[in-house]
């Protein structure tokens, strides 16, 4: 047992320790602390560049949706005169009908006119409001598309 003891004293006197040296740690402390603030003042500017785009985006779409909405509110007025006028030269038009023949005819005829007029004007509201959504998709679209673009070259 004493052998035993004699080698482990021996063993432990053979053994270096590493030292601590304070001035290196505290360079790479302030290493790895630069190179963190470095990264955020990185991700900031990427962040406010993202955010001002998108704000700019964001606007312009809704200058889009205004303009959109402006045009769909006067077509929908001219609609709604048109109809009304139609209206009002159909009541004319039947107040001087002489007999029952011709106030169905005239009836049929009127009705036949407005129901082409109706389905025409819902084409042109379709083909305005398709219209209208992608102009005011577009900006906000293509600012995505960008960022995904961006995201994958990273």
């Amino acid at each position: 047992m004493a052998k035993t003891s004699d080698n482990t004293a021996e063993i432990i006197e053979n053994v270096e320790f590493p030292t601590f040296d304070a001035s290196k740690a505290t360079d790479q402390f302030r290493a790895v602390a630069e190179k963190g603030v470095e990264q955020s003042k990185e991700a900031y500017a990427k962040f406010a560049s993202g955010t001002e785009t998108t704000q700019k985006a964001l606007q312009s779409s809704f200058e889009i949706a205004k303009t959109a909405g402006n045009e769909l509110s006067l077509k929908t007025i001219a609609a709604l005169r048109a109809n009304a006028e139609a209206g009002f030269s159909h009541l004319e038009a039947l107040v001087a009908v002489k007999s029952p023949s011709e106030f169905i005819e005239l009836q049929t005829a009127f009705l036949r006119k407005q129901i082409e007029k109706t389905v025409e004007q819902a084409k042109e509201f379709q083909v305005m409001t398709t219209k209208a959504a992608e102009d005011v998709s577009k900006p906000i679209k293509d600012v995505y598309e960008k960022a995904m673009k961006d995201l994958k070259a990273a």
